[in-house]
């Protein structure tokens, strides 16, 4: 794949798919008097604050099942 050529009409509207459904939720949230640069920036923010929170939950339990509560021991 060549990054450096340019984007097709298919990748870019699959992106747009992808961010515009995104984006609406944060717009939602903003107040009335928000212009589109704010609510942008905003989504920066919340995504980078999802990344965070997904690599949280990610590292919280282990990938092969190790270390998991069992609920007879817990009540036992």
């Amino acid at each position: 794949m060549d990054i450096t050529k340019p984007l097709t009409q298919e990748e870019v509207k699959a992106a747009a798919e992808q961010f515009f459904p995104l984006f609406e939720i944060v717009l939602d949230h903003m107040p009335e008097s928000s212009s589109i640069e704010d609510s942008l920036k905003v989504m920066e923010s919340v995504c980078g604050l999802a990344h965070k929170n997904r690599a949280r939950d990610k590292d919280s339990g282990s990938p092969f099942g190790f270390n998991k509560k069992d609920n007879a021991s817990e009540q036992g």
